[in-house]
Order: structure tokens, then sequence, then C-alpha cells
């Protein structure tokens, strides 16, 4: 697993969220196959945006407030923030290219 990949809980996500860099946050579940599927690319894209965005991971069968909070319905949904306010989701798998647009985007 990636150093640069943070594991949140419900003390650690506000203060990561409103931190100086953009978050992505991906809401996951271990029994999620599209989850599992799109871990590696995680991990590779917070290697890349090391310093720049940072990349974590929400269990939402240990952390369902935090799925309820954001009405995450789905997994994988990986919501993206900047400065604290949410400002993009995205459901289901998706490619590291589209990710990659999506975070530089934000940059």
């Amino acid at each position: 697993m990636s150093e640069n990949l943070a594991h949140f809980d419900s003390d650690s996500f506000k203060a990561a969220i409103t931190g100086p860099v953009p978050v992505l946050v991906d809401f996951w579940a271990p029994w999620c196959g599209p989850c599992k599927a799109i871990a590696p690319i995680l991990e590779e894209l917070a290697t890349e945006f090391s310093g720049k965005v940072l990349i974590g991971k929400v269990n939402v069968d240990d952390h369902n407030e935090l799925a309820a909070q954001f009405n995450v319905r789905a997994i994988p949904t990986m919501l993206l923030f900047n400065g604290g306010a949410l400002v993009e989701t995205l459901v289901g798998m998706q490619s590291k290219d589209a990710l990659k647009a999506k975070l530089t985007a934000k940059l």
C-alpha cells in the first residue's frame, strides 16, 4: 500500500478536507469488487500527486456516519474537496486518466 494514501476516520476526515491541498476521498468497503479494482489506481495517483493532492479512503462499514453525511449510496464513490467544499462527486469505477484529469483541473 502506498505510504501517500491516507485512511480517514471520523476524527481525521474533517481536518483533512479543510487542509491546504485538495482531497480526494474514496468511500469503499472490503467486500466491494469495483473498490478493489480501483485501489491500485488510487495508490498510484497518491504517489504521483504527493504534496499536491491528498488521497484517502473511508471504509463505509466502519464509518457509515460519514457515508450518510455525504449521501453516499453506492460504492466506490469518490468525493473531491477543495478548501473544505465538495467540488466533485464521482460514482463507480473510474479510469486512471479520468481521475488524473479531474485532479489536475483542481490544482
